[in-house]
């Protein structure tokens, strides 16, 4: 986390934005972009999910702008993490992807807005505007499709750590396996049970064997 690049405006009623992506380029474009506009003020900058989900925990924001692909904790991963919060803030998917699917897959999952990297700076800026409004920022996409499959929505990790459950594995070798702490693990796997819809690890190896349904 980024802690100390804070940036502050005088304006009192300025957008507060945290600002997730894997891409140390990206991360600077999006703070020159918002950080000399006294509308905004960047309260937090982080390399992946998990610390942009530190940030939640500790900090109070309006509008969170985050990667899809990212290490440890994708962008998929942090909009099923922030699902039932109450004070959870809303958040934009800010990517480079190719997969068209990506902006259904977003929007399912509770984004609130959608944009694309090839597209204008300003379409970005509008659409943390329209977000803070209440509004939603999204292209076309087709709402009839937004029924998932809960194994699309899975992180890298998570569906690593899905197979490993599959072999057995517990909670101490995962740990050790994929060098992490006991605590990461078990986050990952709160938020990887709530994407399955299921309560514990049997459950969810049986769903990813294909011996559950839907």
């Amino acid at each position: 986390m980024d802690d100390g690049d804070v940036t502050t405006t005088q304006a009192t009623d300025a957008i507060d934005i945290a600002i997730a992506d894997k891409s140390p380029l990206v991360q600077s474009g999006l703070r020159g972009l918002f950080g000399g506009d006294d509308r905004f003020r960047i309260v937090a900058m982080a390399a992946d999910g998990e610390r942009f989900m530190e940030a939640v925990e500790r900090l109070s924001f309006d509008i969170g702008i985050i990667g899809w692909e990212m290490p440890y904790l994708g962008g998929a991963g942090v909009l099923n993490a922030l699902r039932g919060r109450e004070d959870a803030p809303r958040i934009i998917v800010y990517t480079g992807t190719q997969d068209p699917d990506v902006p259904r897959q977003a929007m399912a999952l509770g984004a609130a807005g959608f944009c694309h990297k090839k597209d204008p700076p300003e379409r970005l800026v509008d659409a943390v505007k329209s977000v803070a409004r209440g509004g939603m920022s999204f292209p076309y996409v087709d709402v009839r499709l937004l029924e998932l499959n809960p194994l699309a929505a899975l992180t890298d990790r998570e569906r690593e750590i899905l197979a490993a459950l599959s072999q057995g594995m517990t909670n101490q070798q995962l740990a050790s396996a994929l060098d992490i702490s006991l605590n990461t693990v078990k986050f990952h796997l709160k938020n990887l049970y709530g994407k399955l819809g299921v309560d514990n690890r049997a459950q969810a190896v049986a769903r990813y064997l294909g011996r559950a349904p839907y």
